[in-house]
């Protein structure tokens, strides 16, 4: 009985069974793993990127304006690069263009998701005055942690896993699933087949690199986007391994996937990036406004020759340059008390100190908005 009983369990494989439901209903409202993954990962990104932007020196309101630019642009820009690099399920044999718009079924390209989503955030630190590499390296680890967080979509989807494998972690997707693959790729996957949990492994290698990038900017603070481009170049060695055991349709050029040749190409650069930013500045900048620019407590942007604060056009006290604004702002207002008071000495606008009265002063400058450049 004994034998028999060690002899079945011998047989039995250990997997990681797949989810038997990825959607749910709250009345007619279907509520889908795939978008719950996604909106969790956001909101932990939005928590982290708040707290590494204040440690920076940063005003944590910045981080929700920037992100109402930067995430709209980030899912368009990821489903767009999506459907580009696997267009069989749309414009393939059998497939339906308006699936494209289906985002919910999943498939959002992480290269289209940050290169867009860069420029929604463009946007929205040139609205609120701020660097955007100073926001890129706030925002680096927690970018990680939402794009581990929404892999847990991919598993309740049974989607994007890996070639086949015997190890004890196998994947175990259903038969639908299976019947499904050997339809699209024409391969003969018997049902129990196990596979390799590629969300899983990205999900562990993003986590890592999150802790990897935290450590490195304490140990060496990192600035002027470094913090960024490390997270580029150590996301894209995990993918290139990891987009090698994934046997989903994509695009081939030269005999690999579109997405390893994206990810030794942006690598590539990324670690040029890191390397070269790293000679020219060393070390992590003093602020995290945009030269020129400034703003009050309350977080409100304003440039140089902007009087809103009660300082005169051309005061020194409204650039970021400054040095000792205090010292300035006090030898100011004891002139000007003084000459209330009727105190000798005059105020004719030409004190070497450059006060708030020179001559050559500039009026207060129109409110430009951001550029329109992508």
């Amino acid at each position: 009985m004994t034998a028999t009983l060690l002899a079945s369990a011998a047989s039995v494989q250990a997997a990681i069974p797949s989810p038997s439901q990825h959607t749910w209903y709250l009345g007619p409202v279907p509520l889908r793993a795939y978008a719950l993954a996604i909106l969790a990962g956001i909101v932990v990104a939005v928590w982290i990127t708040t707290r590494r932007w204040v440690a920076r020196g940063g005003d944590p309101d910045d981080v929700l304006d920037i992100a109402f630019w930067a995430v709209p642009f980030g899912i368009v820009g990821g489903r767009i690069y999506h459907v580009i690099s696997t267009p069989e399920p749309y414009w393939g044999s059998g497939g339906d263009p308006v699936r494209a718009l289906y985002i919910w079924e999943g498939g959002l390209g992480i290269w289209g998701a940050v290169a867009l989503g860069a420029v929604g955030a463009w946007i929205g630190c040139r609205r609120k005055g701020v660097r955007l590499s100073s926001f890129a390296d706030a925002l680096a680890p927690g970018l990680l942690v939402a794009q581990a967080i929404g892999r847990l979509g991919n598993w309740f989807n049974q989607e994007l896993f890996g070639a086949p494998t015997t190890l004890p972690w196998g994947l175990e997707v259903s038969p639908e699933v299976i019947e499904r693959l050997n339809a699209q790729t024409g391969t003969s996957f018997a049902a129990g087949t196990l596979f390799h949990p590629t969300f899983l492994y990205e999900l562990l290698w993003n986590l890592g690199a999150a802790a990897l990038l935290v450590w490195l900017d304490r140990r060496y603070r990192l600035g002027h986007g470094r913090v960024f481009w490390a997270y580029v170049a150590l996301y894209t060695l995990g993918r290139v391994w990891i987009e090698m055991l994934r046997i989903d349709t994509a695009e081939h050029v030269l005999g690999l996937r579109l997405n390893v040749w994206t990810s030794i190409v942006v690598g590539l650069g990324a670690l040029v990036a890191f390397v070269v930013i790293g000679r020219r500045h060393p070390g992590r900048e003093d602020g995290v406004e945009l030269p020129g620019r400034s703003r009050d407590r309350q977080g409100e942007d304003r440039r140089p020759g902007d009087d809103r604060d009660g300082t005169a056009p051309g005061s020194p006290a409204g650039t970021e340059n400054d040095t000792e604004p205090d010292t300035e702002l006090d030898t100011t207002s004891t002139a000007h008390a003084g000459a209330a008071a009727g105190a000798p000495g005059r105020d004719d606008g030409r004190d070497s100190g450059g006060g708030p009265h020179r001559a050559d002063a500039g009026g207060p400058g129109p409110d430009q908005g951001p550029a329109d450049r992508a």
